[in-house]
């Protein structure tokens, strides 16, 4: 399953296109956070990804679960969404 990264700085909408491109190619996807900014972010690019899949029969749902990263050797604490189709056929 790709991991797609998102951090405080970057732009909701340009997530979403990411998420979306990797929905429609894949099926899943696993969004990656630490921090609340990034978090933040994060929700917003899936809620905008949901509208970007919709039209095409992408029903986007995630669940959210708490992750360990290590970064420049330091062990922190990350949000992963995992990202899926949840569209009744």
């Amino acid at each position: 399953m790709e991991i797609l990264k998102v951090s405080a700085n970057s732009a909701p909408n340009l997530s979403a296109g990411a998420i979306a491109n990797v929905m429609r190619r894949d099926g899943e996807c696993e969004v990656q956070t630490i921090g609340a900014g990034a978090t933040n972010q994060a929700v917003k690019a899936i809620a905008i990804a949901r509208g970007y899949l919709a039209p095409v029969g992408i029903n986007l749902a995630c669940s959210p679960l708490f992750g360990k990263v290590e970064l420049d050797g330091v062990e922190k604490t990350a949000i992963r969404f995992i990202c899926f189709d949840c569209a009744e056929e």
